[in-house]
């Protein structure tokens, strides 16, 4: 038998690298946004360092996600009520959609630790060590690879919310499980 064709929802190491990915990147993305707005000092600084603490987290997961989606691929698209033509038409889309994001989760991150260089700063690692910059400080590239890594970063949230509004149009007005087979599950209490 194919697992693929048995299976109908995300295995545990699927959903769980999916929702960290999600609250990480909510995370990452709203310290990026309201970084500069924490007083100048020891909190801007300690955003900084979770910023980037994150940004690698995300990155991580992202290096074991891609190819763990080979490994155990995703349940095949479910039947909806509106028939056939929907899955043919949504299916390219939703793939384009996912590749986007794989490559933003990819991109972005990368995009900063070159920002941290480009600003001649060591890269540090969870508070554990240090990477030091290969080259040294150059504000004019600093701030185009800034403006990079923002838009990126903005594209990423983009996609998900974009991505997040399909899962809830198939839950709501298609009426498939595209949204529950990626949800954890909660046992009852007896």
């Amino acid at each position: 038998m194919n697992p693929r064709a048995r299976r109908e929802e995300y295995d545990a190491v699927a959903k769980t690298l999916h929702w960290l990915t999600v609250g990480f990147v909510a995370i990452a993305w709203a310290l990026g946004i309201f970084g500069d707005s924490l007083p100048k000092g020891a909190m801007r600084d300690t955003g900084l360092l979770f910023h980037i603490a994150i940004g690698l987290a995300i990155l991580a997961m992202a290096i074991i996600r891609i190819p763990w989606r080979f490994v155990s691929p995703p349940p095949r698209v479910p039947p909806t009520r509106f028939g056939r033509w929907l899955i043919e038409w949504v299916d390219p889309v939703s793939r384009i959609t996912h590749f986007a994001l794989y490559a933003l989760l990819l991109a972005v991150p990368l995009i900063g630790i070159a920002l941290q260089f480009a600003r001649g700063h060591s890269l540090p690692l969870f508070g554990l060590a240090e990477i030091p910059s290969p080259w040294p400080a150059d504000r004019a590239f600093a701030r185009n690879v800034k403006e990079v890594h923002e838009v990126l970063a903005h594209l990423l949230v983009v996609l998900a919310l974009f991505h997040m509004t399909a899962a809830l149009l198939h839950h709501w007005v298609f009426g498939d499980s595209v949204l529950r087979r990626m949800l954890p599950h909660f046992r009852k209490r007896m």
